[in-house]
């Protein structure tokens, strides 16, 4: 694996304002062939960084809907139910899970069911309280300027750097921080594989 370079980070950035950009805009932006971006892209992907590319809809032009932000406090079993509910839920458009474990999100509801439509989405669910508040105004600004990345062995938790190595081990694409890292992954992956 490769340390991510400016040139990297700024294709990032750009891909992060719009997926859609083309690979000759931002290559004329980065000094590079459209071809060479699309190679960076399809290595950041490779490496498991870019892992999607998705579209930002504003629901307020597909429908009413008053936007509100929802925190919901709950017992550490029910988090992962509430947040599967919520994120399959039409209307929700960004969840969050917290350090303390509870569930927020933001999402638009009809104006005069929002405590009916909460209320439904938490049924049958072990919840210990929520608070839904009003959203006057919302912006949503991903960005990867300023971030450094670092990638971990899955092996030892290290930082893996440009002495470190990458592999894709039935399909999924693992990171190191050296050779024997690695050896020892494999060895162990195959020997739990022959005994299932």
């Amino acid at each position: 694996m490769h340390d991510l370079d400016e040139t990297d980070l700024e294709i990032l950035s750009m891909l992060a304002e719009d997926a859609r950009r083309p690979f000759s805009e931002i290559g004329e932006a980065v000094d590079l062939s459209g071809p060479a971006v699309s190679d960076r892209v399809t290595r950041l992907q490779d490496a498991g960084i870019i892992e999607q590319f998705t579209i930002d809809v504003d629901r307020a032009q597909l429908r009413a809907g008053v936007p509100v932000l929802v925190q919901v406090a709950l017992p550490a079993e029910s988090v992962e139910t509430v947040r599967e509910r919520v994120r399959g839920s039409d209307g929700v458009e960004h969840v969050f899970v917290t350090a303390e474990g509870d569930v927020w999100f933001y999402a638009r509801a009809e104006a005069r069911n929002v405590r009916s439509w909460v209320a439904g989405l938490l049924s049958d669910v072990d919840v210990e309280g929520y608070a839904v508040t009003l959203v006057d105004d919302f912006e949503w600004t991903p960005s990867v300027e300023g971030l450094e990345f670092a990638l971990t062995c899955v092996e030892c938790g290290n930082t893996v750097d440009s002495e470190g190595e990458t592999a894709r081990i039935d399909g999924e694409i693992y990171h190191f921080c050296c050779p024997s890292c690695l050896d020892r992954f494999e060895t162990r992956y195959r020997r739990l594989e022959e005994g299932a």
